[in-house]
């Protein structure tokens, strides 16, 4: 045998049964007479065994296969003849005989410096085969994670002899996180700790005299972390909406209109798709290049007009597939090329001449593809070939030196970042749509953006008159090279009006992560960030896909999505904490490689958490109805193996502000409770003016 397998001699007084049936996902073992009944005492230490998530070892060529616990139990069976002992003449009556079910997770090995654990098993026992316990060396290797960077205690495992359990930071938040678990399960204070725990790792590398260079935040739906990370080292930033200008530990929340891409001002402004969506991109457009002055004759204006369609054309094609192939992509297509037709028909009455032939030449050729593209009875338009794209983009070039000097537009599209009056936008809508005389389409969506853009609850957040420009947004939310804005940003949602909180949240997601991609565009280097979003179920829901509403919730879970996707590539790592899994999208879901279960009652949210773990550990996950609090399942590719972890200690004054309400304490009077309403009221009612003043 290799040095490096584990022998039998040294195992053999640790044997407590044999290997009764094989298969994948299941060995069942029979157990000796003599096994262990509650205790071991022959491990080192005194460990608990047999019990449920326990480990056991089965020593074979390749090392010794590990085997998590997942069933005991006792069978009546004919009474087991002892070598070397005459029991012929006993009775043969039924005998109680302990069996167990264990689940193959790995193989442990020894090396030079102790034991090492390969993930996934190619070297199953046979019939027969010893099963031992493991010593408590052998159980400490098994849960201490003996990757170069597990740096991070996060807590101990309680049935492995209270060994420390470290996580490696690359795996846990590289290839995101989901923690998940019923209220009042310790969910919260988990996310607090894997923070704050993280950034006392580094500290402990690099020295206390030196601040982390590490960037979290954190989008908190409930106003539960403002106080959580008082005292860590460096200075934590804190966004929130304020209502007077009194603002004391925090900076007012700014995500402002001029951020917002054209699919985002479309949902927020409900605007269909025929009509109003092509004009909105229009004005957008013309509005970041500065472009937006009154035409002056008809020529400007189908001038004006060619250059916004032949940029929406060329960016769809940039896009790539998913803008004119996949849904709703080419849904929008379709009724982009609709509308453009329309919008050019009217000029053949007021153009003459060469250029009257050049606007007919283009419209035939958008009758050629719409003829091959035709609508299906509900109203759906069926895939586009870049071929059809690309001959009208064609058909415009062509005739592009009939309108006199006429260059090619080359500044910002409608979805770059770039800073314009909000109040500007409806007006400017006002303005094409008298020119394209479409005022009756276009008079809801323009009221809409107006009374959206003057809610005083709102224009504390999205309003352009106190300018920041991109650059700083980014310092602020993102933070500097040399961590002077803290490693730490907190953004509080709880007094974000309903009716843009899905859209803050997509827009801030969105710019963060095209942020991130730029950096490593720029630079050819990931800059790691880690996004965390609290209450993740209300923000990245399940949508119809077969829907092509743009409701401001479905963007937010598509910004999570494209984020959970290809966020990974570029150093941008997702931490999700969440009560109903059920309720969250299966695209963010399946793209997290390790979980953290706390407590989960609900029998859809069990379910569906079993999918995404292997069949054979699929009985692990039976113990999360009954998990105590602070107690969580680690599994995924930030554990060797499947942990029950006894999460650290967080102080009092660093835990998220989520406590259970104290009714019997106010009941019983041992807690006061003076009402005011009338103040409340009249800062209620204040609100908007308060705000307005901000």
């Amino acid at each position: 045998m290799n040095p490096s397998d584990i022998t039998y001699d040294d195992l053999r007084n640790l044997t407590i049964g044999t290997v009764e049936s094989v298969s994948p996902r299941e060995i069942k073992i029979l157990l000796d007479l003599n096994a262990p009944q509650n205790t071991a005492l022959n491990t080192g230490t005194p460990t608990l065994f047999p019990k449920i998530n326990g480990y056991v070892l089965l020593p074979n060529e390749a090392g010794a296969l590990i085997g998590m616990i997942s069933w005991i139990g006792i069978e009546h069976s004919p009474y087991p003849k002892r070598k070397g002992f005459k029991d012929f003449d006993l009775v043969d009556l039924p005998f109680p005989l302990r069996k167990m079910s264990i689940s193959p997770l790995g193989i442990l090995k020894k090396e030079d410096k102790g034991y090492k654990i390969e993930r996934g098993v190619y070297s199953y026992p046979s019939v027969g085969d010893a099963v031992v316990i493991p010593t408590h060396e052998q159980l400490q290797a098994i849960v201490e994670n003996k990757d170069e960077n597990a740096k991070i205690k996060i807590g101990n495992s309680p049935l492995a002899a209270n060994a420390p359990v470290y996580v490696d930071p690359d795996k846990l938040f590289g290839r995101h996180l989901a923690v998940l678990g019923n209220t009042g399960s310790g969910k919260s204070c988990s996310v607090a700790g894997l923070i704050r725990w993280s950034l006392e790792a580094v500290k402990n590398e690099i020295g206390h005299d030196k601040n982390p260079n590490a960037r979290f935040i954190i989008l908190d739906p409930n106003g539960e972390y403002t106080k959580t990370f008082d005292g860590i080292s460096g200075k934590v930033r804190i966004f929130k909406v304020a209502f007077d200008e009194k603002k004391t530990g925090f900076e007012q929340l700014k995500v402002p209109a001029w951020m917002w891409n054209s699919y985002e001002w479309s949902s927020i402004s409900q605007a269909s798709g025929k009509t109003q969506r092509p004009l909105l991109r229009s004005a957008l457009r013309e509005l970041r290049s500065g472009n937006y002055q009154t035409a002056k004759n008809a020529e400007v204006e189908v001038k004006r007009f060619l250059v916004s369609f032949l940029v929406s054309l060329t960016n769809k094609l940039k896009t790539g597939s998913a803008a004119f192939i996949d849904f709703p992509g080419k849904q929008n297509c379709g009724e982009l090329i609709e509308a453009s037709k329309e919008s050019l028909v009217p000029f053949l009455s007021t153009i003459i001449g060469e250029r009257k032939d050049a606007i007919q030449d283009i419209i035939d050729e958008i009758d050629v593809v719409l003829t091959n593209r035709r609508k299906n009875n509900a109203g759906y338009y069926p895939a586009f070939r870049q071929q059809d794209l690309q001959q009208i983009i064609d058909k415009i070039n062509e005739n592009i030196d009939l309108f006199g000097g006429f260059e090619r537009y080359k500044g910002p599209d409608e979805d770059s970042p770039v800073y314009f009056k909000d109040a500007d936008l409806p007006n400017h809508l006002e303005r094409l749509a008298q020119e394209q005389n479409v005022q009756q389409f276009l008079d809801f969506l323009i009221m809409r953006v107006r009374t959206m853009l003057s809610d005083t609850r709102m224009s504390s957040i999205i309003g352009t008159e106190t300018g920041i420009s991109l650059t700083d947004w980014l310092e602020k939310y993102v933070g500097k090279s040399n961590a002077e804005n803290g490693e730490i940003t907190v953004v509080d949602l709880s007094l974000v009006p309903p009716d843009i909180t899905h859209i803050v949240v997509a827009v801030m997601a969105r710019i963060i992560f095209e942020a991130i991609q730029r950096y490593k565009r720029k630079y050819s280097k990931l800059l790691p960030t880690v996004l965390v979003m609290e209450e993740a179920h209300n923000f990245i829901s399940r949508y119809n896909t077969d829907n092509e509403e743009f409701s401001p919730s479905r963007l937010c879970s598509q910004s999570f999505e494209k984020i959970a996707k290809e966020g990974r590539k570029f150093g941008l790592g997702l931490l999700l904490s969440s009560q109903r899994p059920s309720e969250l999208s299966p695209t963010v879901l399946s793209q997290c490689n390790t979980f953290l279960l706390h407590r989960l009652v609900n029998d859809r949210d069990q379910e569906l958490v079993k999918r995404f773990v292997p069949d054979n550990l699929g009985s692990i996950l039976n113990e999360l109805p009954v998990l105590p609090t602070k107690k969580a399942i680690l599994l995924g590719w930030a554990a060797p193996v499947p942990i029950l972890v006894d999460m650290n200690e967080l102080k009092k004054e660093h835990q998220p502000d989520s406590k259970d309400p104290d009714f019997w304490d106010v009941w019983t009077g041992k807690e006061e409770r003076t009402i005011n309403w009338k103040e409340i009221v009249d800062e209620w009612q204040e609100e908007g003016n308060n705000e307005e003043n901000c």
